[in-house]
């Protein structure tokens, strides 16, 4: 089995930054409100949960055959044998996106089904996929 980090560039940092930064800002404006009733905190802390979750948690790897995906809530298993082709450097904007920035990998599998994810390393995860699966169409 190996592991793949995900890239954490962009917009996620200052999503994170933003996230961490306006429930400190809220509680210094009215202490008084917040040391009287602190569950008021919630609504800001819950994104600031997910966002964590997803940074903390978006990671790919190859085991038995399979390239596994998981980002928070979205979690998946690619048959390799299945993978058509993958795009490089291409953003997809829409659909099944487990990843955290752009410029990364769109695999396409089976028949219409696609994945985007964005490794640091582009390249090692394609070479691994290719040494499983010769096959794989590369396009840029």
């Amino acid at each position: 089995m190996k592991t793949y980090k995900a890239k954490r560039k962009g917009l996620i940092n200052y999503l994170l930054i933003g996230a961490v930064l306006l429930p400190i800002a809220i509680f210094f404006l009215d202490k008084d409100t917040f040391t009287k009733n602190p569950f008021i905190l919630l609504p800001l802390l819950s994104p600031l949960a997910l966002i964590v979750w997803i940074y903390f948690d978006t990671v790919y790897k190859i085991e038995k055959n399979q390239l596994i995906y998981r980002s928070g809530f979205l979690r998946g298993r690619i048959e390799i044998p299945k993978i058509k082709e993958i795009v490089i450097g291409k953003t997809m904007w829409s659909g099944i996106k487990p990843a955290m920035t752009t410029k990364g990998l769109i695999i396409k599998f089976n028949n219409y089904d696609e994945v985007y994810i964005a490794p640091e390393n582009n390249d090692e995860l394609i070479a691994d996929l290719l040494k499983l699966n010769p096959g794989i169409k590369i396009a840029e």
